[in-house]
């Protein structure tokens, strides 16, 4: 299409058109650059993490999985540049804590240091308000570790012999704590029975810590405690340990039998503890946290755990989590239903 020209008084020549084109340009520009400038460009996300993070521990304070939980958070914060804080949240055989962070903002910063009881509790509830699998992200096996068969230093209980003896002379009378229906020194103990066939009967408390006090006060005759939890007093004589839980001895405590070995052949029970967050927490958030647990594992707090305590450190990958506890849950299976343990 022509352009059409015209005469400027001047004398100069100048194109009409042309010049309307590039000032409705320049105008349209002046006015579209704010918009783009303030939509077009998204504001910068935050690197994780940015604030606080919180740990449940589904028991009360001052138990073993609380001591793993503190050792963890003391550790990771370390790397991750933020606090870890610990939140105590006892009940229900871990189902309180447990749902807390099942309903959580997938964020990364409401966490669960979960146990046995995650495995056993979908045999134990015909519901539960959450599903262990798909309500939460696995972010990494911590520890394992065996439990530890311990009864106050008054009591005429001096080996397994004596306990199956004494047990089989006084059937259900001998009481054995328990930190919460359904956890590893639960179900130990009710292993214990089923294969040393005898019955003692289970008292369940809101953690370790409870259990033990009673133990020590003799209210309790003995345990099938972590190792986490009750160390610390068998070294000050405050408890006498009988055996171990795992199928042979530890370097940890080589002068205590394993219970297969002082007088129930095939005995073997563990407990353990696995960081979970919420389901949908972003992978590249699991990522980071899964990193700074597996450097966790390798510092002098853990390593001084894993001597004195026989905890064997794991700092697994993700799916590695997610793997033992589903074959922890095929494992007790059996067990509960042949026991018919029920929650009360």
């Amino acid at each position: 299409m022509a352009t059409r020209e015209i005469i400027n008084h001047d004398g100069t020549r100048a194109k009409r058109f042309a010049v309307r084109r590039r000032l409705n340009r320049a105008i349209l520009a002046c006015a579209v650059l704010p918009i783009v400038a303030g939509l077009g460009v998204a504001p910068a996300r935050a690197e994780y993490p940015d604030k606080i993070i919180k740990i449940v521990v589904p028991f009360a304070a001052g138990g073993g999985t609380d001591i793993i939980a503190r050792t963890t958070a003391q550790e990771i914060q370390t790397d991750l540049g933020k606090s870890v804080i610990i939140e105590n949240k006892p009940g229900a055989g871990t189902i309180i804590g447990t749902q807390t962070v099942a309903t959580s903002e997938p964020d990364g910063y409401s966490l669960l240091m979960a146990t046995f009881a995650h495995a056993v509790n979908p045999s134990l509830y015909n519901k539960l308000p959450f599903d262990p699998h798909k309500d939460f992200a696995a972010v990494s096996l911590i520890a394992r570790s065996f439990n530890i068969v311990v009864v106050n230093p008054a009591s005429k209980i001096n080996s397994i012999a004596d306990l199956i003896t004494e047990a089989k002379a006084n059937p259900g009378k001998l009481n054995f704590g328990t930190f919460g229906t359904g956890t590893s020194a639960h179900l130990a103990g009710e292993l214990f029975n089923s294969m040393a066939k005898v019955k003692m009967t289970a008292v369940p408390y809101k953690g370790a810590a409870p259990a033990i006090s009673d133990l020590l006060g003799g209210q309790i005759d003995v345990m099938f405690t972590t190792v986490a939890s009750a160390a610390s007093l068998v070294a000050a004589g405050q408890l006498r340990a009988l055996a171990v839980t795992s199928a042979e001895r530890s370097a940890a405590f080589p002068q205590l039998p394993a219970v297969a070995e002082a007088g129930v052949p095939g005995y073997a029970a563990e407990s353990w503890y696995g960081l979970y967050a919420p389901a949908k927490t972003p992978a590249p958030v699991i990522a980071r946290l899964n990193q700074a647990v597996a450097k966790a594992v390798q510092s002098g707090a853990f390593k001084q755990l894993e001597a004195n305590e026989g905890l064997i450190m794991v700092g697994s990958a993700p799916e590695e989590l997610d793997r033992y506890v589903r074959q922890e849950e095929d494992r007790w299976r059996k067990l509960v239903k042949d026991a018919n343990i029920e929650v009360q």
